[in-house]
């Protein structure tokens, strides 16, 4: 009986060691739902861009390019999307993987895009950033909480009904 007592208890106490702590375990820098959005540095820039706000904002952070067709299209539809939404609820950043900067500009005047938040850094897939969030060559987009957490990734804009 004692030998039985004496199990528990240290099967307790040894549960107890593990479990300690583990409260905000899960929550790493990463490109996965549930993973905090790594922050993004521009090159040559001292500007950076950290998702975590006040105000109770969701981002959406849409990574595109000029020669990817589907990317750019849906890159459009998610801007025209956010920009009849609610400004207090959603924001939206537009990252071109494009390598030449008059490609970029170019493409952001033709589609009409030229008043939104951009980021080019023009490096394409040799980018810090294409790294950071492991893209691939059909991009993808992220929706970020408040808190800087990825909620959904690859969404359409339908999916925006609901914020």
């Amino acid at each position: 009986m004692r030998a039985k007592t004496y199990i528990f208890s240290v099967l307790a106490v040894v549960g107890l060691f593990f479990s300690a702590g583990t409260e905000k375990v899960g929550l790493t820098k990463g490109c996965r739902v549930g993973d905090f959005a790594p922050e993004i540095k521009m090159p040559d820039s001292c500007h950076v861009i950290q998702f975590s706000n006040p105000s109770k904002q969701y981002t959406l952070l849409s990574f595109w390019a000029a020669y990817n067709a589907v990317s750019r299209v849906h890159n459009i539809q998610l801007h025209a999307k956010v920009s009849k939404m609610d400004s207090t609820r959603i924001r939206m950043y537009s990252a071109s993987m494009d390598e030449r900067f008059s490609v970029y500009a170019g493409t952001l005047k033709t589609d009409k895009l030229e008043n939104a938040r951009h980021l080019f850094d023009g490096l394409g897939a040799k980018s810090p950033l294409y790294k950071q969030y492991n893209l691939k060559r059909g991009f993808g987009n992220f929706l970020i909480d408040d808190r800087g957490v990825i909620v959904a990734t690859n969404i359409r804009p339908e999916d925006l009904d609901g914020i």
